[in-house]
């Protein structure tokens, strides 16, 4: 069979598998159990976002074979000698690591007015602000480079040739990730730590418009049954109690959001879920980092993230839930993995042919807008990608859709995201919709949410890709800290020979 029809093949009995599971995802819908009676209308069977949009694109595309495979014994460069400690604190009930935004200063979109950029002898750069604060130091020699964020904070991150890569961010997830290869594919496994917690998460790495992207690919896959559970609209809306008066974080940002009085299906629950997470570590890290003055911003009226803005986050998860159905049903054919479906790649596809994509940024970011000044986004703000942009464009043009105000970006402003950026959002909202169906089964039931009918009750299948990833890095959490370490001395090193009279 030659390789058109081959990939012709996958596609047409991928088709037949997802029609199947969609179509029994309807009927379990439809049928109802005794716990869970029929809503009053029959509800529709998701169909895959891509199909929808434009139904002569393929519903899924099949995965390439990359030009290179990393092997998992490959380590980092330079080994941590000794931990330097935890960063202490508490997790926040329900929170999701922050995905960190790291690549190259090449990768980066147009420069903001005002910013300079000195160079050592050996090709160093410290980039610096119109008042004179650096921005970001980059070390080539340790392959190691330091932000300063508008809103104060430091990420550091450390990357060699192999992507093998460490970050670290007080106050918020840091994680080493270590490369794999999966069927001569590129994968990779990120041991995040946090406040001594450890846990690891899955990516797939492909190239995308001169960047090297990391994809999230999930670890495990739950039943059409499940996803439909999901999908479709429970049998009435449901109150749910989130627990969050007293809160702190949520006394801070009562301004900004407030979580729906009651949810027709799970997407609505699952928006509500990301953004008060996404909220929860916010605050953690700015009190952590001494960063919050405690005092909550001034309120006027009605929350800032307003309900149109949720509906289009919502409908987005929905989209999101759907195409999650389709990997699991090409996992359980055992087809190749294509980052495709959770990629920008297939986003700013989407955007070339008129649909509109919303993001929910996951870390701090300092973006540049239609002015060329700089400004901040934060967790928790809300994006829409409106167009494609030019074939050989590093960056995305944006439109804020909400912003906490003060020092952020302002609502309806355009700013310029780094494509790197722009997946890290997209592998944000994955994470956080995968991190929310493990809470709403393990909860399903109680707290006023509808019980999992029969056939959606079974355990979640691992991805073949996880089940050979190699362990959870030991000396992850003692990685992230010497690198911490490392990039003060890198820090002070770029800046002396960069200056104005320095070593060159």
């Amino acid at each position: 069979m030659n390789k058109p029809n081959f990939h012709s093949a996958i596609r047409n009995a991928s088709a037949a598998l997802i029609l199947t599971g969609l179509l029994g995802m309807t009927n379990l819908a439809n049928a109802g159990t005794k716990n869970n009676p029929p809503p009053s209308r029959p509800a529709q069977a998701p169909k895959p976002a891509q199909a929808q949009a434009r139904p002569a694109q393929p519903a899924y595309r099949p995965a390439q074979p990359q030009q290179r495979s990393v092997q998992p014994q490959q380590r980092p460069v330079q080994p941590p000698t000794k931990s330097a400690g935890g960063t202490g604190g508490v997790v926040p009930s329900g929170s999701h690591p922050p995905t960190q935004a790291a690549h190259p200063p090449s990768q980066k979109p147009s420069t903001p007015k005002g910013m300079t950029e000195r160079k050592a002898s050996n090709g160093s750069t410290v980039k610096l602000r119109a008042n004179g604060k650096p921005s970001e130091i980059h070390d080539v020699n340790r392959g190691l480079t330091v932000h300063h964020g508008l809103n104060g904070g430091r990420r550091v991150m450390v990357e060699d040739h192999n992507h093998n890569r460490t970050v670290y961010q007080k106050g918020r997830a840091g994680y080493v990730q270590h490369p794999y290869s999966y069927r001569n594919h590129d994968f990779a496994q990120r041991t995040y730590v946090f406040h001594g917690r450890t846990y690891s998460r899955n990516y797939m790495g492909f190239s995308y418009r001169g960047a090297y992207l990391s994809v999230y690919a999930p670890g495990v896959f739950y039943s059409p049954f499940f996803y439909g559970w999901a999908y479709n609209p429970w049998a009435s809306p449901i109150a749910f109690g989130w627990g969050f008066a007293g809160s702190p974080w949520f006394g801070y940002y009562g301004y900004y959001f407030t979580p729906d009085a009651s949810y027709p299906s799970a997407s609505y629950w699952l928006t509500d879920y990301m953004i008060s997470s996404d909220l929860q570590a916010d605050y953690a890290a700015h009190t952590e980092a001494s960063e919050a003055d405690g005092a909550a911003p001034a309120s006027a009226g009605s929350p800032m993230l307003t309900p149109d803005v949720k509906q289009q986050i919502a409908s987005e998860v929905k989209a999101e839930l759907a195409r999650e159905n389709q990997e699991a049903q090409h996992s359980a054919l055992n087809l190749d993995p294509s980052p495709w479906p959770s990629s920008i790649d297939r986003v700013l596809d989407d955007a070339a042919h008129g649909k509109q994509h919303v993001f929910v940024v996951g870390a701090p970011l300092d973006v540049v807008d239609a002015m060329q000044a700089e400004c901040s986004l934060s967790d928790g703000d809300v994006l829409a990608l409106q167009a494609a942009p030019p074939a050989d464009a590093p960056a995305v043009e944006m439109v804020v859709l909400a912003s906490k105000g003060g020092q952020e970006c302002q609502k309806q402003a355009t700013v310029s995201v780094a494509l790197a950026d722009l997946q890290e959002m997209q592998n944000h909202m994955r994470e956080s919709i995968d991190q929310g169906l493990q809470e709403l089964q393990a909860k399903q039931g109680k707290g006023g949410l509808p019980a999992l009918p029969s056939a959606a009750q079974p355990q979640p299948a691992q991805a073949p890709y996880a089940a050979i990833a190699p362990p959870p890095d030991p000396n992850a959490a003692s990685e992230i800290q010497q690198q911490a370490q490392q990039a003060d001395q890198a820090e002070h090193e770029v800046t002396a020979e960069a200056a104005p009279g320095g070593s060159q």
